[in-house]
């Protein structure tokens, strides 16, 4: 039974840090977390872990990651009910069909206050942001997606510590969570 997903940033996007998500789910079954399975080829690892959750949880997995593949790899880890807590929270209209929609997950210590406070200016009519539990949530008119100013956040060094997937992920990363 999984009870966590590790959102690994930065993995096989645009040619960059490529791993093979058999590669990847091994490494975690050879450090011992059970259950270790990927979705999807950008970095999403479901396993079990005892803690399922915390800094030190991260911390480690990143130790992990990066002495056997050799990069820095950051990791943000949720347990089944924290990413539970955080698709709950959402806004209601977050991952409508009018909206492209996601969830920026937050690197523990960043708490969603601080990342919000220091968001850039966004686009009025366009963008949409909200704090959620470790996560920001933000949608754009999918049919004005293209004058977003989120890409703005990009090149922050606060982005640094964050790792975004699209609602469908998230959703569906819970329900992975929920079946095993």
């Amino acid at each position: 039974m999984a009870s966590s997903v590790a959102l690994l940033r930065g993995i096989n996007v645009g040619g960059k840090n490529l791993i093979s998500m058999p590669d990847l789910a091994a490494c975690f079954h050879d450090a011992g977390y059970r259950d270790a399975r990927t979705y999807i080829q950008s970095g999403n690892v479901l396993f079990t872990a005892t803690p399922p959750t915390g800094p030190k949880l991260e911390d480690t997995v990143e130790r992990m990651l990066e002495a056997r593949f050799e990069i820095p790899i950051l990791v943000v880890v949720r347990s089944r009910d924290e990413l539970a807590a955080t698709v709950a929270a959402a806004p209601a209209d977050h991952g409508s069909e009018a909206l492209r929609s996601d969830v920026y997950f937050l690197k523990h210590p960043l708490t969603a206050e601080e990342a919000y406070a220091k968001l850039p200016e966004l686009r009025e009519g366009v963008d949409s942001v909200a704090r959620g539990p470790g996560a920001i949530y933000f949608s754009r008119v999918a049919a004005q997606a293209s004058k977003t100013r989120i890409t703005r956040l990009m090149s922050m060094p606060i982005f640094r510590q964050m790792t975004v997937r699209n609602w469908r992920t998230t959703t569906r990363l819970l329900e992975l969570l929920d079946d095993d």
